[in-house]
């Protein structure tokens, strides 16, 4: 595909300070260097980044001499971090898919490349259109490989490339598609969609910690419920996350559970915080199994094996959810000694089980403010 510059109409303010002084300070060097990826899609597409990522024709020891506070990471897939205060800067030389020429005769290829390449090769390498757009902040520039700006003013997600191929070739990219269509609001291509729900059994391929981390991402979006309907609904919850079917496949347990994951931003005060993120869609599937048989089983299914939660995160919301069980007659606790009142405040999710009870209004105004003093005072 051609090369295609033009001028973007974009929040240069929206552009962290770091990041651009970074890139200034390699072309200064005479290192082709843009930002790239989702900071890039994200400014387009009138969303304030959170991340900017940073791709150069400099290698990374060139990197690590060039720019201060800049650490090389990564053994086979080797770029640089580059640390300004408490935030992290991602540095990637240009790099293009690897060929069988590049390995050693009777060694595995492998698709974790590093093999250094051109603006082009590492743009046409991404998955989406909308992520291969480079954006020079100095010249106020961007660089099209792939029509992804296009598919921007159009508002749709499309693959570079095949899309069966592109799913086959890494599974997540479904779960991916999906979130980032209802992060920016934009439709998913109806080939890649028709690929998707075709392919949906291959995210069994994929490993738990990389979806662990989109389910996480997916509720940390401002209507999570609409992430999930739309996973049913392409058939990837009967691959990976089974134990919802009974739910979603129940018009009434259904709405349920919706309702809750749509009130994930309501309880999340912290989205850095996975037992908020999580607790949520926990008390949506109680409520929505309720009278469902086996429920205790498909809870233990999916908490443990199908979102890959944390023993921890499983300890801390579970205690937190059996508290609430003691919380309805204060008298009782006040009928205990002190040492055992202050014990008992102490226990692990307790502060966690006030929010539940607030979040839920499951107990009388007086009864959870009664609570909440006794926390205060603790």
């Amino acid at each position: 595909m051609p090369e295609v510059k033009q001028k973007p109409q974009l929040h240069a303010s929206w552009i962290d300070h770091s990041a651009k002084e970074i890139v200034k300070t390699l072309q200064k060097e005479g290192f082709l260097t843009y930002l790239v990826g989702g900071c890039v899609r994200d400014l387009l597409a009138g969303i304030h980044p959170k991340d900017f990522d940073i791709a150069t024709y400099a290698e990374p020891s060139q990197i690590r001499r060039k720019v201060y506070g800049a650490y090389i990471i990564g053994k086979r897939f080797r770029l640089v971090l580059v640390k300004r205060g408490d935030q992290q800067f991602e540095v990637a030389t240009f790099r293009r898919e690897s060929k069988p020429e590049d390995f050693e005769e009777g060694e595995e290829p492998t698709s974790v490349d590093n093999f250094f390449g051109t603006p082009e090769q590492d743009a046409l390498r991404r998955d989406f259109t909308i992520n291969a757009l480079f954006y020079d902040p100095i010249k106020n520039e961007l660089v099209d490989y792939a029509e992804g700006m296009k598919d921007i003013q159009a508002r749709v997600m499309r693959t570079i490339g095949d899309p069966t191929t592109r799913i086959i070739e890494d599974p997540i990219r479904s779960l991916r598609a999906i979130r980032l269509s209802q992060k920016l609001n934009f439709r998913i291509e109806e080939s890649f969609r028709t690929a998707i729900q075709a392919n949906a059994g291959e995210l069994a391929r994929s490993v738990l910690p990389r979806r662990r981390e989109e389910y996480l991402k997916i509720l940390r979006l401002a209507e999570p419920n609409r992430a999930f309907l739309e996973m049913f609904d392409l058939g990837l919850l009967h691959t990976v996350l089974p134990s919802l079917i009974p739910v979603m496949e129940d018009p009434d347990r259904r709405e349920i559970l919706l309702q809750y994951l749509k009130r994930v931003p309501d309880f999340v005060a912290d989205p850095s915080q996975t037992v908020e993120l999580y607790t949520p869609l926990v008390l949506g599937f109680l409520h929505a199994t309720q009278n469902l048989s086996g429920s205790e089983n498909l809870l233990d299914q999916l908490i443990r094996i199908e979102l890959g939660m944390f023993k921890a995160e499983q300890t801390l919301i579970l205690a937190a959810l059996d508290l609430t069980k003691a919380l309805p007659d204060p008298d009782l606790f006040l009928r205990k000694g002190l040492r055992r009142r202050e014990a008992f405040l102490r226990q692990e999710g307790f502060d966690l089980t006030l929010k539940i009870i607030h979040f839920e209004k499951s107990l009388p105004t007086d009864v959870f403010w009664f609570w909440q003093k006794q926390m205060e005072d603790n």
